[in-house]
Order: structure tokens, then C-alpha cells, then sequence
């Protein structure tokens, strides 16, 4: 039934390794306690896990830890006295500290954070100072360094609030929300998902007497609300804390938000789990059929084509944090060069055969060092009768890929940016070939 299916996936993509990265923490603290406290082995005090992972919103696979480490207010008067930046001038020096714990970690200070890059997951520590309404002054380098505002402790208590007038259900759906963007490849930032998520909760009494029977509906109503949010609305207030929380992904949720509501509002029964693994991954679960079961066996039995496909949820953790997006140059000797995209407006819905293919990654903003991986897949009766439906992810650290059209079928092609073991960009382009 889809309500076991929805309560399946749900516990299926909760973070697994809180554990070890609330060890990371610990450690961190142990070492900045002593440091500043003159404190021994003592992994807790002073130690604010915030971010997703304090708010509880985080899902499995998670790329980033966010702590907050309340220093000493004598430390910062010593760095408030500086002529200019002193802001940097902490950052360096919490830096510093740490890399005498972590000497063979890449340990920088950026920006707002010093950040530490453990494999699976980048730890962001803000050197703060507690204040008597327990928000946290903390240090911004940029413009000459300033000191800015946080409130986190309040957003964890509000969203932890919703949670519990909605019986779980409201974690559920900032969970949901992350698979979907992890899925379709946009940048949408995890304070605006729980804000956005809770906004919509608030204005429905937190659907406080709703269960995983209800959770069809309840996502088709998330998706109408987000579908109709201006895209270029430059700011909201962030859930609790009522501060800034910025349109970092330029409402790329927006349309992604009409499209899925488009495919939910048209889908029968019968196919809701495959548009549910398509908006979400296949953690979703696969409804199968008998008949299917019986066509799967028959075809298993009589096929020599082997199953090459792969897919990156299997192979990394998936966390979108960075834009990517990939076009083709269409070229045949004698013609002219058209991207893609042009060429299926130009002439028609489907490429011929005979097509020079050059896919390329034409805007990103992925750091450096990253890895790049392509994936090809072939679908349909030709790529099948050919065995060669392909659909291998490759790593090839190449900003293009050349490919030929050869058959017919509704091929794809996909890029993946990898960074400290973690799929952190991606993107699809169709490739329609007659």
C-alpha cells in the first residue's frame, strides 16, 4: 500500500551517521575547550551542533556538519580591539588550533566558518560568543570583517515545536523535500526548506491529525504552495528566528515545485510509485505487480543483455550543494553547429542519426579539486536489440563528453561533480534521437 510505502521511505532516508559525526564534534570541542578554557577531555561544553543536523531536518547522506563553539568573551575583546579584520584574524587563529589536532586535514578559514573536510562530510565551525538572549555574535571577514547575529538555538526550538504538533509529520516533509532537491539537482538551501516546509505547515495546523495516509495529498498541497512562491524574492524569514534566510538557488524550487505538482495532479494509481521514485530516487519503493513479476522472470530468462546501469545513489552520497548544468553541441559535416536544445526547437522533437554529439558542462561553481563523472544510457527496443543500453558512471574528470547519435530511443545524458566522496552537483539532458 502507498502509506506503508511512504513510512518506508521516510525511515529509509533519515541520517544514518549522526553518530559519528557528533564524535567529530566532540573532538573538536575537546580540543578547543582545552584551548580556551583550559578544560581536559571535555567534548561538550561550549558545543552547539547546529545547522540540519541540529534542527533535526538533516537526511542520510548529508555533506555538512554545522557546529557553533562558544569562545571566551575575553577573546573577543582581544579581537575586537584590532585596527582592521580582526574577524580574519580569528578565523586564522581557531584555525590554527585545530590544525595542530588534525595536522593532515585540509582545515581553512572562509568567510564566516573555518572549515574542516572529514571524508563523507565537511565540518563548518563558527567561532561564536553567547549572548544573554542566546544568540551568538559571531565574525564575518568580508568588507573588512564585521560582527553579525545568529540565532540557531531558536530555530531548533521552533522547528522542534511543529514536529511535535504534527506528530512527526513535519520532519518527514523537510526530509522529503531534501530527497527532491538531492534528486532533481537544484539548489534549494536547508534553512529555506524548513522554513518554507513549516510556513506551509502553520497555515494547516501543522496537520496535526494527519498519518502516512495522508502524505499523498499533504505533498501535492506542499507543491501547490511552493509553486506559487515568487522565485525572485530575495530573502524570508527563517523559521524561529525571524532573520534573513536568503534565495540562495535564485527559485530554482519554484518550477521544479510546478513540475512535480503537474506529474502528481495527472499520475493514476497505478503509476503514483513510479512518479515518486522519479521526483525522489529509488529509495522510493517500486510497486510491483504480478503481472510485471511474471514479464520480469520471462524476460530475465530469455535475455542476454546484461543490466549495466548504475545509478550515483549507489555509489555516493547524494547532497546538492552547487550548481551544474550540462548542454550538447549538435555538428554533422556540411551543417551548421546547434546546442541541443536549438536544434529540437529548430527542427523538430528528435535528433536524426548520423549527429556528432559534444556534451559539455556550461555553467558550475563546484570547487576545485572536484571529480567528474559522465553517464550515458540508451533506452528502448534498438538499445536492447543491440545490447547496448549502457548507463555506466564513469569517472573522467573531463568537462565534456563525445558521443555519436547511432539508434533510436529516448537516450539521456547525466553529470555528476564528486567532492571528499560526496555527489555534490548534477544535471540530465535528454537526447531524443528518430
Amino acid at each position: 500500500m502507498l502509506k506503508d510505502d511512504f513510512e518506508t521511505f521516510c525511515k529509509e532516508i533519515r541520517l544514518q551517521n549522526q553518530d559519528n559525526m557528533e564524535i567529530s564534534a566532540g573532538e573538536i570541542a575537546k580540543k578547543l575547550n582545552k584551548e580556551y578554557y583550559g578544560l581536559e577531555k571535555d567534548n561538550t561544553s561550549h558545543l552547539y551542533i547546529v545547522g540540519s543536523v541540529g534542527r533535526g531536518t538533516a537526511i542520510d547522506g548529508a555533506s555538512d556538519l554545522d557546529i557553533l563553539f562558544d569562545l571566551p568573551s575575553e577573546v573577543y575583546d582581544r579581537f575586537d580591539k584590532y585596527s582592521s579584520n580582526g574577524q580574519s584574524s580569528l578565523l586564522q587563529e581557531v584555525k590554527e588550533v585545530l590544525k595542530s589536532r588534525y595536522p593532515k586535514t585540509d582545515i581553512r578559514g572562509d568567510g564566516q566558518v573555518v572549515v574542516i573536510d572529514f571524508t563523507g562530510y565537511t565540518v563548518e565551525l563558527v567561532p561564536g560568543f553567547k549572548q544573554a538572549d542566546d544568540s551568538f555574535k559571531y565574525p564575518d571577514t568580508h568588507d573588512g570583517g564585521s560582527w553579525k547575529i545568529t540565532k540557531p538555538l531558536e530555530e531548533q526550538k521552533e522547528c522542534g515545536s511543529c514536529n511535535s504538533s504534527s506528530n512527526g509529520v513535519y520532519y518527514d516533509f523537510c526530509h522529503m523535500v531534501r530527497s527532491w532537491k538531492n534528486k532533481k539537482g537544484f539548489l534549494f538551501g536547508g534553512l529555506l526548506i524548513d522554513t518554507l516546509v513549516y510556513n506551509h505547515f502553520s497555515n494547516n495546523d501543522n496537520f496535526s491529525d494527519k498519518g502516512y495516509n495522508d502524505y499523498l495529498d499533504i505533498l501535492k498541497s506542499l507543491f501547490a504552495y511552493l509553486k506559487g512562491l515568487n522565485p525572485e524574492q530575495s530573502y524570508w524569514f527563517a523559521v524561529g528566528s525571524n532573520q534573513h534566510v536568503m534565495n540562495s538557488g535564485q527559485g530554482a524550487f519554484v518550477d521544479e515545485a510546478q513540475k512535480a505538482y503537474e506529474v502528481l495532479a495527472e499520475v493514476g494509481d497505478n503509476r503514483i510509485n513510479d512518479v515518486l521514485i522519479d521526483l525522489f530516487g529509488n529509495e522510493f519503493p517500486k510497486q510491483i505487480t504480478k503481472a510485471e513479476e511474471c514479464a520480469s522472470l520471462r524476460y530475465d530468462s530469455q535475455s542476454n543483455m546484461s543490466q549495466t546501469e548504475q545509478f550515483i545513489e549507489d555509489m555516493f552520497p547524494v547532497d546538492i550543494r552547487y550548481r551544474l548544468s550540462i548542454d550538447c553541441k549538435v555538428t554533422q559535416n556540411g551543417f551548421r553547429t546547434y546546442t541541443l536544445r536549438t536544434f529540437l526547437n529548430k527542427y523538430g522533437t528528435k535528433l536524426p542519426i548520423n549527429k556528432h554529439l559534444e556534451f559539455y558542462i556550461n555553467s558550475d561553481d563546484y570547487p576545485n579539486g572536484s571529480d567528474i563523472y559522465w553517464k550515458v544510457r540508451n533506452v528502448g527496443a534498438e538499445a536492447i536489440r543491440r545490447n547496448q543500453i549502457r548507463g555506466q558512471i564513469n569517472r573522467t574528470n573531463r568537462t565534456s563528453q563525445i558521443e555519436n547519435t547511432s539508434f533510436s530511443g529516448p537516450h539521456f545524458v547525466e553529470c555528476y561533480i564528486i567532492k571528499n566522496g560526496v555527489c555534490i552537483a548534477r544535471d540530465r539532458i535528454e537526447v531524443p534521437i528518430e
